[in-house]
């Protein structure tokens, strides 16, 4: 398992991976779940893949090469000459498929799904950011407004904190810094998610980053985030009245009537019924 964030913002494009795999009471193994496409000055583009293993690597391999020909006589379109985000992720939906059906039928019948996620986003010149999910069939989604993030892999710890702190709006260090939150979150419920984590950061119409840090279990800043993260949950947590079942005196009674709803029947004998 893994877990992989990319954020789109009107400032620019957040990115982060951890890079574990095949994790087990014996056997941890790491595997970089990110890789930059960037020639500066004309095109930004980030990967994230989850799932099988084999396949993200192979359809990492055969992006490289992959073309789309519109028609016969037409240029072959790489993700090197797109002319936009959308023709690139098409590409890279191309591979997918190109692995599938290479890989597919033999895979099944060894009982393994074909089964990746990928997050793809960038810019390239001539078009503002744009970021994508991409699942096993090749089919892609765009992020909007709305939901300005795509997560992959073990997704559900890391959500919530994101979907209070998000928006178009929210500047690139506070994204980066809800990401990390996110993934501190999944690390600590799932062993399935581990260190080194990959972050990258790019802002909008520079076509390149230096913004790009490989985290371990060593780096300042994350042990400060991690560190003060669990605190301030914990402050927030006793700062919060506990609830009173006894009519003792509260300004925020929990036991009151429901608007629509009755509280749930006791069941006393063999006889009774719910209904």
């Amino acid at each position: 398992m893994t877990y992989c964030v990319g954020i789109k913002l009107n400032d620019g494009l957040v990115f982060l991976s951890d890079s574990r795999t095949n994790a087990g009471l014996d056997q941890i193994s790491t595997f970089r779940k990110m890789i930059i496409y960037e020639k500066p000055g004309d095109r930004f583009m980030v990967l994230l893949s989850a799932g099988n293993l084999s396949i993200s690597q192979s359809v990492r391999e055969m992006l490289q090469v992959e073309q789309l020909k519109e028609t016969e006589d037409s240029a072959p379109i790489t993700i090197w000459n797109a002319k936009s985000m959308f023709d690139a992720v098409r590409v890279l939906g191309a591979a997918v498929r190109h692995v599938y059906e290479r890989d597919a039928a033999s895979l099944k019948q060894s009982g393994v799904d074909f089964n990746v996620s990928l997050i793809f986003g960038g810019q390239i010149r001539g078009e503002g950011m744009r970021l994508f999910q991409v699942y096993s069939a090749g089919n892609f989604i765009e992020a909007t407004p709305e939901t300005p993030y795509f997560q992959v892999g073990e997704s559900k710890y890391g959500k919530p904190v994101l979907d209070r702190v998000l928006t178009p709006e929210t500047p690139l260090d506070e994204a980066a810094k809800c990401a990390l939150v996110s993934m501190d979150s999944t690390l600590k419920s799932n062993l399935s998610v581990g260190l080194p984590l990959d972050l990258v950061v790019y802002e909008t119409n520079r076509f390149e980053t230096d913004k790009v840090v490989c985290i371990d279990e060593s780096n300042p800043y994350f042990k400060l985030l991690r560190g003060n993260w669990g605190l301030k949950l914990r402050e927030v947590f006793d700062s919060i009245e506990d609830p009173t079942w006894d009519g003792g005196h509260t300004e925020v009674p929990l036991i009151v009537p429901a608007g629509r709803s009755k509280p749930l029947k006791k069941i006393s004998t063999p006889d009774e019924r719910l209904i």
